[in-house]
This record gives structure tokens, sequence and C-alpha cells, in this order.
């Protein structure tokens, strides 16, 4: 098998993992900011996260990806199992104009690594439910790639929501905002057995 290489502070980097060491162990899904960023705000810190099956393989694509790439801010794996026996990685990176290639440039790394072929790959993006194409194009028309972009789409919902919950709440109606979707919420409702 050839070994995954690629560039890291313009240094040839080789690590143990593989050609075809995680096939059929990536699910070809990526979420974007559908995460809360434990690294900073927001607005600042993009979250990109994708399904390993099993902890062990999970484990060893976020060491890959840490040591491979100085753009990383932090890469992670969920504390715990979803549904199947999958874990959720988590990668964590500063909201620039630069991500679309940066996030391209590491799924096509991770592709090497699983034998699948990128045009398989969707993503979705923040809450929606529409599935894209995984080009450097798409990803460059559904993200926010500035903080100032990210707030001016976003943080307007969150400050109505969060108005339009107080009113609820002072008027003796039902608050039915759902909270958000991170690692931390995610926990409690397994521990609830809510899915």
């Amino acid at each position: 098998m050839n070994k995954v290489s690629h560039k890291m502070h313009n240094n040839q980097l080789n690590e143990n993992l593989e050609s075809g060491d995680l096939k059929r162990l990536v699910h070809n899904e990526l979420h974007i900011d559908e995460y809360k960023s434990k690294m900073g705000e927001d607005a600042d810190v993009c979250v990109v996260s994708f399904k390993v099956s099993g902890k062990e393989p999970a484990t060893d694509l976020v060491g890959f990806i840490e040591k491979g790439y100085d753009w990383v801010l932090d890469a992670d794996v969920s504390s715990g199992e979803k549904e199947g026996g999958d874990y959720l990685v988590f990668v964590e990176l500063d909201r620039t104009p630069a991500m679309p290639e940066q996030i391209y440039q590491l799924i096509s790394d991770i592709v090497n690594l699983t034998e699948q072929d990128i045009t398989d790959w969707r993503v979705r993006y923040f809450k929606s439910n529409s599935e894209h194409e995984l080009t450097v194009e798409v990803l460059g028309q559904i993200m926010a790639l500035t903080p100032e972009k990210y707030r001016a789409r976003y943080e307007k919902d969150a400050d109505q929501d969060k108005e339009l919950d107080q009113l609820k709440l002072a008027a003796g109606v039902d608050v039915t905002t759902t909270a958000p979707i991170n690692e931390f919420t995610e926990s409690l409702r397994r521990a609830a057995g809510i899915k």
C-alpha cells in the first residue's frame, strides 16, 4: 500500500495511515457549522464534522488531521458513539475566505485513505437539510467565509429567537425553541434517551 502524504509547513509528512486503511469507515457526508466551536466564537471559527465507523479509526484520523494541516485549530472525536457505532470527527478552523480550498484539500486527503470518490461526497451547511455537491465553488457559495458575513447571516436570527422566547415566557406560552446541536447537548439527549 502507498503511504498517504501531504504538506505541513512546507515539509513532507508521512503518516502511519496508508491508502485504503479507512476503506468503508468514513461516511461521505460533510457537515459544516452544524456544531458549536470549542475554540472560539462561532463567527470566528468554523466547525466541520463527519462520521467515522469505530472509535479507533476516528482517533487515528484525528491524529492524521492534527499533524497534517497547520491551519487546523483543533480536531477531536465525539465523546460517545452515535447509532451503529459511529463517532463524529470535528475539525475546527479559522473562518476565512481560504476555507473552501482548505476543506476540499482535507476531504481529498481523506478520500485517499478511504478509496472513495470525492464526487460521491455531499455537504450540508448549518441547519439546512439541503445536500450539495462537494466542490470548492459550492463551498464558497454556501458558507459564510468571514466573521462579519457569519454575524450578518446568523446572529440577527439568533437575537430574534431570544427575543421571541422572552416574549413567550412573559406571556406564559410554552417556549419551543430547541437547544443547539453540539457535543454537550447531544450527550444530554443520549443520557435522557432522546434521539
